[in-house]
């Protein structure tokens, strides 16, 4: 297997997903996954001659980085013997490396062969989209959830541990305000019990 290199590689890759997959692609969709996300992209060879690819992105998702499996192909003479799989691994590790908490994908809800080989790699189905594709075919949106990096573990801990040192800064100064608020109505001469809340007037 070899990770994608430069647009010379560009033919190679259009060439094995047109000839299998359903849907269409322009040159600008392969250009948009290969040269954004190169180190996504990787194609398996048999005595020089490709067999297989898959390319994929990552990209921010509401508050989270998300990996994408945009194509994956294996040639039929070479499918069942876990290629396919292998491949989807190798653009995992490496969205896993980047920071990745999740990896979505689409797959027709009739190809039983790609939804076993993602429920091996431990996807689950996420939803039905119902005419997702060209022809008409239903899809279901894929997901697997990831384990985190060392660097995005610490990361996370990080800003845990910052979120909770302003909510306890926070808490201990809505204490001391409430003290405050105390001292000032025994000042004025409230009765006990009595409380005393700031007011804030629009005009």
């Amino acid at each position: 297997m070899s990770s994608w290199r430069d647009e010379r590689d560009l033919p190679t890759v259009m060439a094995l997903i047109d000839n299998e997959l359903s849907e269409p692609y322009s040159i600008f969709t392969y250009r948009y996954f290969l040269r954004n996300w190169p180190q996504l992209c990787y194609l398996v060879f048999h005595n020089d001659t490709p067999f297989g690819t898959v390319v994929c992105k990552m990209d921010v998702h509401r508050d989270h980085l998300r990996g994408y499996v945009a194509m994956l192909v294996v040639d039929k003479t070479f499918r069942g013997k876990g290629i396919g799989s292998e491949l989807v691994k190798l653009s995992i590790q490496q969205m896993i490396a980047g920071g990745c908490e999740e990896v979505v994908l689409e797959a027709e809800v009739c190809n039983s062969g790609a939804l076993r080989l993602y429920h091996g790699l431990g996807f689950i189905r996420d939803k039905r989209l119902h005419r997702y594709y060209l022809n008409g075919i239903d899809a279901y949106r894929l997901k697997l959830l990831l384990p985190l990096s060392e660097e995005k573990e610490a990361q996370l801990k990080a800003e845990r541990e910052a979120e909770w040192a302003l909510m306890e800064l926070q808490s201990a100064g809505g204490a001391k305000s409430t003290e405050m608020q105390e001292g000032e109505a025994a000042e004025a001469g409230f009765p006990e019990g009595v409380e005393l809340h700031a007011t804030t007037t629009v005009v």
